[in-house]
């Protein structure tokens, strides 16, 4: 369910309440693949299949940055913030990738306003992210975003 906000002056009376969730959204092998092409990443955990069944994960598992890389999409199903021009991610804080996606599995994520601080011409806003894997005790990663939004 998304959290639909008027304005940057509304979401401000939000701060600390959890937004809700995205939907589930499966991370697949052609995912990883074209990640790794884009980034020069290939380690065998990511790619070759065959040899990470036998590897320490059972096998292959998303990047790390990959995973960080769907938050925007994610948070999309999340928080719609109307009254703006426009918003841009401004960087992330505090990100450990907790656990690995298994290529398969579903993840989706969780938001938590952490602030609004207005500066001229729009707002910076935090929001505490938690990316879970479906049936999965341990979140695959935990990250402070920040997006400016200008109005």
């Amino acid at each position: 369910m998304t959290t639909n906000v008027a304005n940057v002056d509304e979401l401000a009376t939000m701060v600390g309440q959890h937004l809700g969730y995205s939907d589930f959204q499966a991370v697949t092998q052609e995912q990883v693949n074209l990640f790794a092409a884009a980034t020069g990443d290939h380690q065998w955990i990511h790619e070759d299949v065959e040899r990470a069944k036998q590897g320490p994960f059972g096998g292959t598992i998303a990047h790390g940055y990959l995973t960080l890389s769907l938050l925007p999409v994610l948070l999309h199903d999340v928080l719609r913030v109307d009254g703006v021009t426009m918003g841009i991610n401004y960087g992330t804080n505090k990100v450990r990738f907790t656990s690995p996606i298994p290529v398969g599995s579903s993840i989706r994520a969780g938001a938590t306003l952490a602030s609004v601080e207005p500066f001229d011409g729009g707002a910076t806003v935090a929001l505490d992210t938690v990316i879970e894997i479906r049936d999965v005790a341990k979140p695959a990663c935990v990250a402070q975003v920040i997006y400016r939004y200008y109005y």
